[in-house]
C-alpha cells in the first residue's frame, strides 16, 4: 500500500488534525524527496557542471567534424557532408535509444550510480574517439557516447526526483540552463582547441573535462536511496489540472503523460527544423559567401542564449502558477514567434526571432519534467524522466529530418509554417489534457 494510502488511512481513524500532520510528515521521511532534502543543492551545483562539461565536449566537434571526418580518409565533399550528419546525430540516436532503461535502473540502483556510470563512460568514450581511425569507427563511438552517456538525462532524473516539490520548477530550470550553455559554448570551443592542440588533441581535453565531473559526482554528489523502497506515492496519478495536484482517473492518466511525452518531443523538434536549411536560408538574405558560416552559427547559437536568459525563471514561474498554464504558454507564443521568421530580410532580424524562440522554449523541458516526476508513482519517477528524454532526443533527431524533407519539397518558407502549425497544435493537446 502507498504512503498516500497509508496517509489517507490514518486520516480516516483519528480524524484529529494532529493525525493528518503527523501522518504527513511520516510520509514525507519515508519518501526519496524527503530523505534527500538537505543534499539536493549540493547535488544541483554538480550536475550543473557536469550537464555543461560533457554537452561542451559532445557539441565542440561542430565547428572541426568535416575535418575530422575527411582526415579519417573520406575524400569527396558529398561523402564528408554525409557522414559528420551521420556521426552527429548518432549520439542524440543513442541516448534516445537507452534513457529510458537507465530510468528504470535508476528506480532500482539510485540516482548517483547513472550519474557515474554516465560521466565515466562518456570519459572514455570521448578520448577513445581521439585515437578513431576510420570514419566508421567515429560514428560507432559518437553512437556509443549516447548508449553509454546521458550525463544530462541522469542529471534530470536526479533533480527531478530529489528537488522539493514547490521548488522542482526552478531547480529544473537552473539545470536546463547549465546544458544549454553547454550547447552554445561547445562550439566556441571547438572553434578554438583545434588551433592550439589538435584535432585529435581537442578529444582528448573533452574527456579530461568530464573526467573531472565524474570525480566531483563520484565525491561531492550525496543520495539516501533504498534498494526496493516503494516510495511515498508523491502525487501518484496526478499531473496538476491547475497547480500540479488533482488526482487523474487512469485513462486521464495515460493521456496526460502521452500528452507530456509528444509536447517534449516537439519542443527540440521546433527548435531544430531549420538547422538543415539555416545556412541556405541566410545566404538567401544577401550574406556574403565569406561572411555566410560565421553568422549561420551565430544565428544558431540565438536560440540557445535566449534559452538560457529565461530558462531558471519560467521553471520558477511554474512553481507559482502551474506547469500546464507555462507550457500551454510558451508553446503559442513559440508558435507565434516561429511565424515571422519566413518573412525576414536580414539575417540580424532572423537572430532576433531566434532569441526570442528560445526564450519561449526555455520554459517547457523544465515544466514537463516537473510534471512527469508527479504523473508516475515516485518508484517510477526515474523511468518516467527516463521516456521524457528519449522523446527530447527522437525530436533533436525527427527535426532535422523533417525540416530538410519540408524545405526541399515545399520551400524554405514553408518549414516555419509547419513547424509553427505543429506547436499550435501541442498546445491545443496541452490544454485538452489539462482539462481531461
Amino acid at each position: 500500500m502507498s504512503g498516500l494510502t497509508d496517509m489517507e488511512g490514518t486520516v480516516e481513524e483519528s480524524g484529529t488534525a494532529a493525525d493528518v500532520t503527523a501522518a504527513a510528515r511520516a510520509t514525507a521521511l519515508r519518501s526519496y524527496a524527503g530523505r534527500n532534502e538537505r543534499y539536493w543543492r549540493r547535488n544541483l551545483a554538480v550536475c550543473v557542471f557536469g550537464s555543461f562539461t560533457t554537452l561542451v565536449s559532445l557539441s565542440m566537434l561542430l565547428p572541426f567534424l568535416p575535418l575530422y571526418v575527411r582526415q579519417l580518409g573520406v575524400s569527396s565533399q558529398a561523402a564528408v557532408i554525409q557522414w559528420s550528419g551521420v556521426a552527429f546525430g548518432a549520439t542524440f540516436l543513442g541516448t534516445a535509444i537507452t534513457s529510458p532503461l537507465w530510468g528504470r535502473l535508476a528506480d532500482r540502483y539510485g540516482r548517483k550510480p547513472m550519474l557515474v556510470r554516465a560521466a565515466i563512460g562518456m570519459a572514455v568514450v570521448m578520448s577513445l574517439i581521439g585515437v578513431a581511425h576510420t570514419v566508421h569507427q567515429l560514428v560507432a563511438l559518437r553512437l556509443a557516447a549516447g548508449l553509454v552517456g546521458g550525463y544530462a538525462s541522469a542529471s534530470t532524473v536526479m533533480v527531478g526526483t530529489q528537488a522539493p516539490r514547490e521548488r522542482a520548477g526552478w531547480a529544473l530550470g537552473v539545470l536546463s540552463t547549465g546544458a544549454l550553455a553547454g550547447n552554445l559554448i561547445g562550439p566556441l570551443v571547438g572553434g578554438l582547441l583545434p588551433g592550439w592542440i589538435g584535432i585529435r588533441g581537442t578529444f582528448f581535453a573533452g574527456g579530461a573535462m568530464i573526467a573531472v565531473a565524474a570525480l566531483l559526482t563520484l565525491f561531492v554528489v550525496k543520495e539516501d536511496f533504498h534498494r526496493g523502497d516503494a516510495g511515498a506515492r508523491a502525487g501518484s496519478r496526478s499531473a496538476a489540472a491547475g497547480h500540479d495536484g488533482a488526482r487523474l482517473p487512469q485513462r486521464a492518466h495515460y493521456a496526460v503523460i502521452a500528452a507530456l511525452l509528444v509536447t517534449a518531443m516537439m519542443v527540440l523538434l521546433a527548435n531544430m527544423s531549420i538547422e538543415p536549411i539555416i545556412t541556405v536560408y541566410i545566404g538567401g538574405l544577401g550574406v556574403a559567401a565569406d561572411r555566410l558560416a560565421r553568422v549561420a552559427g551565430v544565428v544558431m547559437a540565438c536560440s540557445a542564449l535566449g534559452s538560457m536568459l529565461t530558462a531558471a525563471r519560467l521553471g520558477a514561474l511554474a512553481d507559482r502558477i502551474g506547469s500546464w498554464n507555462v507550457i500551454i504558454g510558451c508553446l503559442v507564443a513559440t508558435a507565434l514567434v516561429m511565424i515571422p521568421q519566413a518573412f525576414v530580410t536580414e539575417w540580424w532580424q532572423l537572430a532576433g526571432l531566434r532569441v526570442l524562440m528560445g526564450m519561449t522554449l526555455a520554459g517547457l523541458l523544465p515544466a514537463i519534467a516537473k510534471l512527469a516526476r508527479h504523473a508516475v508513482d515516485e518508484r517510477s519517477t526515474g523511468q518516467m524522466l527516463g521516456y521524457l528524454q528519449s522523446a527530447q532526443f527522437s525530436g533533436q533527431v525527427a527535426g532535422p529530418l523533417m525540416g530538410g524533407q519540408i524545405g526541399v519539397l515545399f520551400g524554405l518558407h514553408a518549414v516555419f509554417f509547419v513547424t509553427g502549425s505543429l506547436l499550435m497544435l501541442c498546445a491545443g493537446l496541452a490544454h485538452w489534457a489539462r482539462r481531461a
